[in-house]
């Protein structure tokens, strides 16, 4: 397989914690692409017409994206341990949030990297930041527990956006105010996975 890949992106990023964590490395191919939503020259438009990644070749069957549907497939590769029956939902509702928070993020650096500098329109950017910051709070407030449980892909989601965070937002300062995150994701950025899945 090949999965279609830029270190940067919070989500193919996402999908590397899992290829790692799950044990598929010898599966996988990590094929260098890249672009923005003004140029999908160098995106892989014959396996993903909507010109993102990750993006996920198989030999089996038609190419898989988004981010969520490939994880799926992988997880179900691996014996299913990421998607555990009996935490399935909450899984898959922190990695929506994780998502979400990757989003708006993601958003945040278009706004200024893909507009003209007097078209970039400040409170839709806050506005962002403020679903970011919404989203962080309930992870700190409602989700600490199951993240200090067996590890699934809500873990993997969040982290991927808090290291996204770090790498596109660091002056925003997302520890503030959330000390059990911090330390959650402290502990977790030891982890082989997310060192050897960072961007450069």
């Amino acid at each position: 397989m090949k999965l279609y890949h830029n270190a940067a992106s919070p989500f193919v990023r996402k999908v590397h914690l899992l290829v790692i964590e799950s044990g598929q490395e010898d599966s996988v191919e990590l094929v260098a692409s890249g672009g923005s939503p003004m140029d999908s020259s160098n995106m892989p438009v014959a396996e993903n017409p909507l010109g993102k990644i990750p993006a996920l070749e198989r030999t089996d069957g038609p190419a898989l994206y988004d981010s969520r549907v490939i994880c799926q497939y992988l997880d179900a590769l691996a014996g299913g341990g990421f998607y555990p029956e009996a935490r399935k939902w909450e899984a898959m509702v922190l990695e929506a949030t994780a998502d979400g928070i990757m989003d708006a993020a993601v958003l945040m650096v278009y706004e200024g990297r893909c507009r003209p500098e007097e078209m970039v329109y400040d409170a839709w950017v806050e506005a962002q930041w403020d679903k970011v910051s919404r989203a962080l709070d309930a992870i700190e407030a409602r989700w600490l527990s199951h993240l200090h449980g067996p590890m699934d892909m809500g873990h993997l989601a969040t982290a991927a956006a808090l290291g996204y965070l770090d790498f596109r937002h660091e002056a925003r300062d997302w520890r503030a105010g959330r000390p059990s995150l911090a330390a959650w994701f402290g502990t977790f950025s030891e982890r082989d996975s997310f060192q050897r899945s960072a961007p450069s």
